[in-house]
């Protein structure tokens, strides 16, 4: 089973230099026309595009960073362009901005403006990042009271529905694309070392270089995932996007404004990235379902439980685990000491080991320290 046909891209855009050519598509013969009433159904859909346009346009903002970067020895200034949503977790605390981790890797505060849809120009006065989900929180000086978009859940979302994308694709601000959920929960994709936390929407909204950050919004108006990435082999839009979900997004943000930093739990294991239909044969298993353990840690909670090398992790506390990164997404999100049971199979039958999750910060730590 191949993980992934097309290179995926990171949804910035670095400014170079440059025009891009605009081309008008041929004009169609007045013969070929369709009519000019719209059915009922479709002018409802047309209205509800032009209503969440209108009512979310103002609350997403296009972020500029200038970072410096070393390349061939010399140090150089970089631009790079994405997008953002003004959002207000709690009463208590001013506008801020969600955005991408990407989009400002790097770059001090003071070296990144936000830009509203009238055209004032805010500087950033404090910055919160999570390089391992791509999540990161911006607070503007002297934007508490802006607008602010309605954070949804993205839990109930289905395959099929409408979406719309609002973003700055190629510092083309407020461009507004639509399309629908292709698939839920794609992880086996490669977005670098440093983005370790995957459990995307994919969806076929024209997303482009310049849109990370943008919302991924439904037909209520809704922020239901963060742009984020594209598959592409031209670095365009090819119809394959992801977004994070707004409900990974909106934990992570919150544990950044408490804490200053997130915390995950963690195992202890590494699972193999390739599990195909012949391995899961070769295991007495009748589908490639599961994370399969490759290395089990010494004194690490997956030690503790009893893990061992080729066991197949197919539940966390009942929950279904489909591969090795949505048994990550699941661990990560559970708080270091809290008991789990772990459904595994091991010499062809199901058992059941207990185990007490870690902490992945602390567990980090030990390994760099007895490699």
């Amino acid at each position: 089973m191949k993980r992934f046909l097309l290179p995926i891209v990171l949804g910035c855009c670095s400014f170079l230099g440059g025009v891009a050519a605009v081309q008008l598509g041929r004009l169609v013969p007045a013969a070929w026309a369709q009519p000019a009433a719209a059915s009922g159904e479709a002018s409802r859909l047309e209205e509800r595009f032009e209503a969440v346009a209108h009512q979310v346009g103002p609350m997403i903002v296009s972020i500029e960073s200038v970072k410096t970067v070393t390349k061939e020895g010399k140090q150089k200034q970089v631009e790079e362009s994405g997008s953002g949503i003004l959002f207000r977790p709690d009463p208590q605390r001013g506008t801020l901005v969600l955005t991408n981790n990407h989009v400002i890797a790097q770059t001090e505060a003071r070296q990144i403006t936000v830009s509203l849809a009238d055209d004032r120009i805010f500087t950033a006065a404090q910055v919160w990042a999570d390089p391992e989900s791509d999540v990161a929180v911006l607070r503007l000086e002297g934007g508490d009271n802006l607008p602010t978009a309605v954070l949804g859940d993205s839990d109930p979302v289905r395959v099929g529905q409408w979406v719309l994308a609002i973003g700055s694709p190629f510092g083309l601000n407020q461009t507004v694309t639509h399309g629908i959920i292709s698939a839920r929960q794609r992880g086996q994709i490669s977005l670098g070392s440093a983005i370790r936390i995957k459990d995307f929407l994919q969806t076929d909204a024209a997303i482009n270089p310049g849109s990370s950050g943008g919302p991924l919004l439904n037909l209520e108006g809704e922020v239901i995932g963060v742009n984020t990435a594209i598959a592409s082999n031209t670095g365009g839009n090819s119809g394959v996007a992801f977004s994070i979900p707004i409900n990974l997004a909106k934990r992570v943000a919150k544990q950044l404004l408490e804490k200053g930093a997130v915390t995950r739990g963690y195992l202890g294991v590494q699972t193999a990235t390739s599990f195909e239909a012949a391995d899961a044969a070769k295991l007495g298993l009748d589908r490639a379902q599961g994370a399969w353990v490759e290395t089990v840690y010494p004194e690490t909670p997956a030690a503790a439980a009893g893990l061992r090398t080729n066991d197949v992790v197919l539940a966390v506390d009942d929950a279904p685990i489909r591969n090795e990164n949505q048994l990550i997404n699941r661990v990560s999100g559970l708080p270091a000491g809290q008991h789990i049971r772990l459904q595994v199979w091991r010499d062809r039958k199901s058992i059941i080991l207990d185990a007490v999750v870690g902490d992945w910060t602390q567990g980090q730590a030990r390994l760099r320290a007895n490699p």
